[in-house]
């Protein structure tokens, strides 16, 4: 029986595979030298709990440009620290300004408090690329349009959204962004581009584990907390604490885990975010120029030419994404998303609805080599159908 191939990780927009070196054995460290409980007691393994969370706290300030790191939120994930802005700043009547390619983490609570509580959604239009114009967010706005909600990058094409030309363009309203693709690649500054709730991941560019996320909240802005408990501070009350970051941070939190983040966030450091950026730049464009010479394959998103992130969106004649998915994988040792990648909205606005798209992304560890193997495996099941 003939040996498998070697596995070949191309789905860095689900998750970043690997993680550098780091990331592990700081986690490993750790689980064995601290409680891991911070701020609940003043002994030595508190007090180490919570330098970890503050120091962690501090660099994500740094790191997307928010002057006061009190101002940063830690979550179990985007999908969380969405949910918090989306529930906590609606009121009833509010409009809300997004986009046809959000993610579900985004559609799926808006569309719960159209019928909950009467917001008022209103739609941007998107290319077949997926790309927004920013000069149609003043034709919307009015004086109910409390949020616009912009996914920076999109999971499913790649298309880059223009923060800084909507950031000034929003008006009145708070502009909250997904940054789930882009965080770790792409610059984030809030005090640039005019960002009012930033959510991030830290298991994507971010090289950190699952379970980690948080978002940013400009000063002056507080929305109701999701979730409500022990702080470690205030607990002479049965009220939840005013206080930022505590107002959010109720229960023990996951210490391991934000360790393992503040080494990927090293990592960005020193390695440089522009070199990654570059690399996967790179790696996207070979896929993309491969993709092209192969019959039958119809790529959907913005071109090699074009600022994008490196989703790679495709669909093959005569052949379902499921299939192809799971051919790449038992055949070619090739781990890629076929599917809607939870965002239907998205697939509705490229039309690729209901079948959804192959999707491949490159991410900073993959290399030429596995990208011309993709290649060939691809051409292989096209000339073999």
């Amino acid at each position: 029986m003939p040996d498998s191939p070697p596995p070949i990780y191309l789905d860095n927009a689900a998750t970043s595979f690997p993680k550098p070196p780091a990331v592990a054995e700081t986690m490993h460290r750790l689980i064995q030298e601290v409680s891991l409980s911070p701020g609940r007691s003043a002994h030595r393994f508190s007090l180490a709990a919570s330098r970890v969370i503050f120091e962690t706290r501090e660099l994500v300030a740094a790191f997307f440009g928010c002057p006061d790191s009190s101002r940063v939120v830690f979550t179990s994930n985007v999908t969380e620290a969405l949910n918090v802005g989306i529930f906590g700043l609606l009121k009833p009547g509010d409009q809300v300004l997004t986009t046809g390619m959000e993610h579900n983490s985004v559609m799926r609570p808006l569309r719960h408090l159209e019928k909950a509580r009467g917001i008022v959604l209103s739609i941007l239009p998107t290319d077949s690329t997926g790309a927004i114009d920013p000069d149609d967010i003043p034709k919307r706005l009015n004086a109910k349009t409390r949020l616009i909600i912009i996914n920076h990058v999109s999971n499913v094409t790649g298309a880059v959204a223009d923060l800084g030309a909507i950031g000034s363009r929003k008006g009145e309203a708070l502009l909250m962004v997904d940054a789930a693709q882009s965080a770790g690649v792409f610059p984030l500054d809030m005090e640039a581009f005019g960002i009012d709730f930033l959510a991030f991941t830290g298991h994507k560019g971010l090289f950190g584990p699952t379970g980690t996320g948080g978002f940013l909240l400009r000063k002056g802005i507080m929305a109701a907390p999701l979730t409500m408990g022990g702080t470690g501070s205030n607990s002479e009350l049965e009220e939840q604490p005013q206080m930022m970051p505590d107002c959010y941070e109720s229960g023990t939190p996951n210490t391991l885990g934000i360790g393992g983040l503040a080494a990927g966030l090293e990592f960005i450091r020193s390695t440089g975010r522009e070199t990654i950026r570059r690399q996967e730049e790179h790696l996207t464009r070979l896929l993309l120029a491969g993709l092209h010479q192969i019959k039958g394959i119809t790529v959907h998103g913005p071109p090699a030419s074009a600022n994008r992130g490196s989703a790679v969106s495709l669909t093959m004649a005569g052949r379902s994404v499921a299939d192809l998915a799971f051919q790449l994988d038992r055949q070619y040792g090739i781990m890629a998303r076929g599917g809607l990648h939870c965002a239907p909205a998205a697939h509705r606005s490229i039309g690729t609805f209901p079948q959804g798209t192959l999707r491949l992304s490159p991410g900073f560890f993959n290399t030429e080599a596995e990208i011309q193997t993709a290649l060939n495996a691809l051409d292989r099941i096209h000339s073999e159908s």
